[in-house]
This record gives structure tokens, C-alpha cells and sequence, in this order.
């Protein structure tokens, strides 16, 4: 069995959010929060820029507690002047602002996982990918979810950044048919 071609890097973390995180179907309404505040700071930045950056957010954000998040001040200078993260001024806007959409949604008995799983009827979708090269930007799915989630009030949730969100939480799996972690989550979803 092989390895998706973009983790093989020579990078640790790349290669343990491969092998522990990417594509595996993610329920956590916490943890789903995260990879989406993830990948609005990844926006025109590395992946590993922003894996290597994580630790420090975490701490920024609260851990990615959005009822904790979404209280706090876009502008504070803990956020804007701490090296230790990625200082985007609209990217730290957009997670506080993202935050207060998932912790209203949840006020009114609606979880973050249940919004987005529904979007394929809580299956994953397998791309079958079977070289790297095949991967796309965005899709269909990830263009009308951006629809959605803009309506729904988030933002910074264009289509590549939803594709990649969708990727990271398994809600489509996008890795290669050779790589051992295709099968072994497969083996997650025969399990269900």
C-alpha cells in the first residue's frame, strides 16, 4: 500500500494529518469548527504553513470552543499582534464571525455536524482518486454547499475552501486508491 502523493513531503505534521486526520468522517461539532477555521487561514497559504501554526491557534481560539469564540473581539490585540498566528485581519474576523453562526445554529437545536452532513445525506462521497493529479479545486457539491453557508450567514466560504474543508472531514474522500488510508476508511464506512 502506498501514501497520497501530497503527503509525502518529508514534512511530520503533514504527514500525521494524512495518516490520523484527512478525509476521516468527522462528527465533532468542535472538531469540524476547527478544520473550518483551519482552512479559512489556509486560504492562500501552504497547508503546512497553517499545520504549523496550529498549536498557536489553538491556544488563540480557545481551542476552537465557538461558544468561547464567538464572544471574542476580532480586534484584540491578543489576536492581531500575536506572531505565534496567522494576523489576517479578515481571516481572524471570519472564524469569530463563523463561530457566532455555529453557536446561534446550536442555540436553536441544530448541530454543525447534522448542518453539514446533510448536504450528502450523511454518506461520504469517494472520488475514487487514483493519482493526485486528479484532485480538483472545487466541485458541484463544494460550490452549492458555498451557497449555502454564505445564505446561512458565514463567511470567507468560497468554493476551493469548502472543497477543502469537505475533504478534511471526510465528507468526501479524496484519497488515493492506493493509499492505505483510502481502504482503512472505507473499512470505517463498510463498519456503519
Amino acid at each position: 500500500m502506498g501514501l497520497c502523493k501530497w503527503a509525502n513531503s518529508g514534512n511530520e505534521l503533514m504527514l500525521r494529518y494524512h495518516d490520523e486526520e484527512w478525509g476521516t468522517p468527522c462528527h465533532d461539532n468542535r472538531m469540524l469548527f476547527e478544520l473550518l477555521s483551519l482552512e479559512v487561514m489556509q486560504s492562500g497559504l501552504s497547508w503546512q504553513t497553517v499545520l504549523n501554526k496550529r498549536k498557536a491557534l489553538k491556544e488563540a481560539f480557545c481551542d476552537f470552543d465557538y461558544a468561547q469564540v464567538s464572544s471574542m473581539n476580532p480586534l484584540s490585540p491578543d489576536l492581531l499582534e500575536n506572531s505565534a498566528i496567522i494576523r489576517n485581519k479578515r481571516k481572524i474576523a471570519a472564524i469569530i464571525h463563523n463561530a457566532r453562526v455555529v453557536y446561534d445554529m446550536q442555540q436553536r437545536g441544530i448541530s454543525f455536524d447534522d448542518y453539514l452532513w446533510k448536504f450528502v445525506d450523511f454518506k461520504p462521497i469517494d472520488h475514487r482518486i487514483k493519482s493526485s493529479d486528479e484532485l480538483p479545486a472545487t466541485d458541484e457539491l463544494a460550490v452549492n454547499i458555498s451557497k449555502s453557508m454564505k445564505s446561512d450567514g458565514f463567511s470567507f466560504v468560497g468554493p476551493v475552501v469548502v472543497y477543502s474543508f469537505l475533504e478534511g472531514t471526510g465528507v468526501v474522500n479524496d484519497h488515493e486508491v492506493n493509499c492505505f488510508r483510502y481502504l482503512e476508511i472505507m473499512g470505517l464506512l463498510n463498519c456503519k
